[in-house]
């Protein structure tokens, strides 16, 4: 789990828990507590590194 939290950190992890953060904040100050579950969303797909990496969502081609 360590490994997976500190390694391998590109743009778009830190856009993810930018826009995560973002939303929580926007949540409290707000008060419209639906963002808190889009920000989970968005903070589960940083911690285990789920989603579209740098190169993309494309499938690898292997021959």
């Amino acid at each position: 789990m360590k490994e997976l939290l500190f390694t391998n950190w590109h743009a778009m992890r830190w856009v993810r828990l930018a826009f995560s953060l973002f939303l929580f904040a926007q949540a409290f100050i707000l008060r419209e507590w639906m963002f808190i579950a889009f920000g989970l969303f968005f903070f589960i797909q940083v911690i285990f590194n789920l989603g579209c990496g740098p190169n993309g969502c494309a499938i690898p081609n292997k021959k």
